[in-house]
């Protein structure tokens, strides 16, 4: 709802994990979104300049740059894109850098009504996600494919 996006597109895709053997099993529910990669491959991949690392840390698009090449898509380690079929332009999640930037949290964050999610600056060890992250040993979902700014408690 906060992207307008169609309703089969979503910049979170939920992946479900079975493990054990019956009657001992376990199934798990994996959200995945763009990891805003520290070295992310969408931007070195870009033709255009398009896709970006703002000085926060956010991996960005300039809607206005994207020629819709797809490079950015293919060098994903996530699947994290979509093309609007419209505009041609790839997309991917924002951190909701807009509402960041007036102070708020993402709305995954704030309208998750488990409280699963924490959004703030990994780079001060005093913050809460930072705290969060030590307490629950939370870990990159893929850390061999370098450093992701998102965190999974398993």
């Amino acid at each position: 709802m906060q992207n307008e996006l169609p309703v089969e597109e979503s910049y979170i895709k939920f992946y479900e994990k079975e493990t054990g053997v019956f009657p001992n099993v376990k199934n798990e529910i994996i959200p995945v979104q763009c990891q805003h990669c520290e070295d992310a491959p969408c931007v070195s991949v870009c033709p255009t300049k398009a896709t970006y690392t703002t000085k926060e840390g956010i991996v960005l698009v300039d809607a206005d740059k994207c020629i819709g090449c797809k490079y950015c898509m293919v060098a994903c380690h996530y699947g994290a894109r979509t093309q609007d079929h419209n505009t041609g332009v790839v997309e991917k999640c924002r951190f909701c850098a807009e509402l960041v930037a007036e102070g708020k949290q993402p709305a995954c964050v704030s309208t998750c009504i488990s409280n699963a999610r924490i959004f703030g600056d990994l780079d001060d060890p005093n913050s809460e996600v930072s705290k969060a992250i030590v307490k629950m040993n939370a870990q990159p979902l893929r850390p061999d494919l370098g450093k992701a700014k998102i965190y999974y408690v398993r």
